[in-house]
């Protein structure tokens, strides 16, 4: 008998959306750090995030998010808005799929990417945690993306334990290669070619 193939995990398409600027209202954040990292890394790593953690949680070829870098005053509004929470917070996730995987698919939609929802994270609040935990800030930045990705994909921290779990689950994901190396680097990422990531991806 022939097994069958394994699945294959889908690829996560990236909107990265940069709102962010080092101006005079940031001034007070003090050295001031390149945060910016190239779409095509993200991609991967999510892609990467994705094989790891659920890769037969859809069944789609192609899954997509929005990553959007902004300040202290847009994530607090949302946060107000949504989250009835009058202040900055460092990410928020806004999840398009609730409930257990997978879901149905109607012929209509069977081709199109799966839009798994929006990750917003403030550079500014970023930037205070980088300092505080003695992290570069594109580390930071990766590493609540990370924490924001998985809240896309169901988890959540109610308590301490499940916090702790989420926490575990992080470090694995900024374990791999490509993340690691460039953690290591003191290159300036948006410098590194697309074809260097995906090399190191696999």
């Amino acid at each position: 008998m022939i097994d069958s193939p394994a699945p294959k995990a889908p690829i996560v398409l990236v909107n990265l959306q940069d709102t962010f600027s080092f101006d005079s209202s940031s001034s007070h954040l003090g050295v001031l750090e390149s945060y910016k990292i190239p779409e095509f890394c993200w991609q991967n790593w999510l892609t990467t995030w994705l094989k790891l953690l659920a890769p037969t949680i859809v069944d789609r070829d192609v899954c997509e998010i929005t990553l959007r870098l902004s300040d202290d005053r847009e994530i607090q509004q949302l946060n107000a808005k949504y989250r009835d929470l009058n202040r900055p917070t460092d990410v928020l996730a806004f999840a398009t799929l609730e409930g257990d995987f997978p879901h149905p698919l109607t012929a209509d939609f069977v081709d199109e990417p799966l839009y798994l929802g929006d990750l917003i994270i403030s550079v500014e609040t970023a930037t205070s945690q980088a300092k505080q935990h003695k992290y570069s800030l594109r580390q930071e930045i990766i590493w609540l993306a990370a924490h924001g990705f998985l809240h896309l994909l169901g988890w959540d921290h109610p308590d301490e334990p499940s916090l702790n779990k989420m926490i575990i689950q992080q470090e694995t994901l900024l374990q791999i290669d490509s993340i690691k190396n460039y953690h290591l680097s003191e290159t300036n990422y948006s410098e590194i070619t697309e074809s260097e990531s995906i090399a190191s991806t696999k």
